[in-house]
């Protein structure tokens, strides 16, 4: 009797020199996200406008769910825009 080879698994490759993000936020000792404050929050969109991931920023989960609010009002009140051209 013969051993069936078993299919191998994918491993995705390992990348050791990644540094592990912070939260920006959690850093600087900010308890709340100011709207008011476009320069911090242009850090946190890209480009076209849209709002970064928490995955990109490395923010945490409660400063990212502040900065999403946080872009939001300020786009409404004008301070930024909603997409660029």
């Amino acid at each position: 009797m013969a051993n069936p080879k078993k299919p191998q698994r994918r491993t995705r490759p390992v990348s050791g020199n990644r540094r592990r993000k912070y939260c920006f936020f959690c850093k600087e000792g900010v308890e709340a996200v100011d709207y008011k404050d476009y320069g911090t929050l242009r850090r946190f969109m890209s480009e076209r406008g849209k709002i970064r991931s928490r995955r990109t920023t490395g923010a945490c989960r409660r400063h990212q769910r502040q900065v999403a609010v946080a872009i939001k009002r300020a786009r409404e009140v004008a301070l930024l825009p909603y997409s660029s051209r």
